[in-house]
């Protein structure tokens, strides 16, 4: 039976002075667990050192180091625009192909990473989460934060490509971009603690991950504008988390005149599912972990 502490603070009359104790009091959980995030500011130091040991371990013993952030993004915006820009000649919403793809390929690399690296955290681990106690939410939230080391590198290109093509986002829209990267995050974060919970369980999990990431790709307007979708299937559309994501960054950017679009809002309510669901749903499963991690 899992159990929530609560720490009080009780007076003992063994003195005059009345000396102040804590006491840590543990009840029967109820049926639906309690969140607790204020756990994470307390555990805050703890966070800052799994995602430096995260940003240390990824570029250990590489020759590039930090440029790998760089030379990802950059590197799939140059196959997209041969292949679905020049080739395929597929719309842009009339801005050079280089920038719209590079504008989506950001988000998306952040959230396929804390994909990739949600799934398998808190099995890799595994001997911190048996040894000693502190909110699991940490692990996971560690490996998207870390996500953004990569995200903030890369956007530094994404400035200089939008100064070589003449592009100037509007004041108005680009204030919004932190919005939207929250967006990114929350949508990152809610899929990842799914996967991180589901994969202690079902270790099969991390095998169909590179399946649901590619196919999760091309069902998002990555490489393409979702004005090429009818629009009787927008509202659906916009069911994809990071339909709303790409959407917003592209506003934010670029611009245009379709502003905020509906689809937006509706990935921003999937959104708020998927978190609460994937945050009760964890923190439910989450003294199981040391068990059959």
């Amino acid at each position: 039976m899992e159990f929530a502490r609560d720490t009080v603070s009780r007076l003992t009359p063994t003195s005059e002075n009345a000396e102040r104790r804590q006491v840590t009091i543990l009840e029967p959980q109820g049926r639906w667990p309690r969140l607790r995030l204020h756990d994470l500011w307390e555990y805050r130091d703890l966070l800052y050192f799994l995602v430096w040991r995260d940003v240390k371990v990824r570029y250990k013993q590489t020759v590039l180091g930090a440029a790998w952030a760089i030379l990802q993004p950059v590197l799939a915006t140059v196959v997209f625009s041969v292949f679905f820009g020049r080739l395929a000649k597929v719309p842009s919403d009339g801005f050079p192909y280089p920038v719209f793809a590079y504008v989506a390929i950001l988000p998306w690399q952040l959230f396929s990473f804390c994909l990739a690296e949600s799934a398998s955290s808190l099995v890799s681990n595994q001997n911190l989460i048996q040894k000693v106690y502190f909110p699991r939410l940490v692990i996971p939230l560690a490996t998207v934060l870390t996500g953004l080391v990569d995200f903030g590198v890369a956007f530094i290109v994404l400035l200089i490509l939008l100064f070589g093509y003449g592009i100037v986002p509007s004041a108005a829209s680009f204030v919004l971009l932190p919005a939207f990267l929250l967006f990114a995050i929350a949508a990152a974060l809610s899929v990842g603690i799914w996967l991180s919970a589901l994969n202690v369980q079902f270790r099969d999990v991390r095998y169909t991950l590179p399946f649901l990431t590619q196919i999760w790709m091309f069902a998002t307007p990555v490489v393409y504008s979702s004005r090429l979708v009818p629009d009787k299937w927008r509202p659906l559309y916009g069911l994809n988390p990071m339909t709303g994501v790409v959407e917003g960054f592209r506003w934010a950017l670029l611009g245009g005149a379709k502003g905020v679009t509906p689809q937006v809002w509706v990935s921003a309510g999937m959104v708020v599912l998927l978190l609460a669901g994937g945050l009760f749903y964890f923190r439910r499963m989450e003294s199981t972990f040391a068990d059959i991690v």
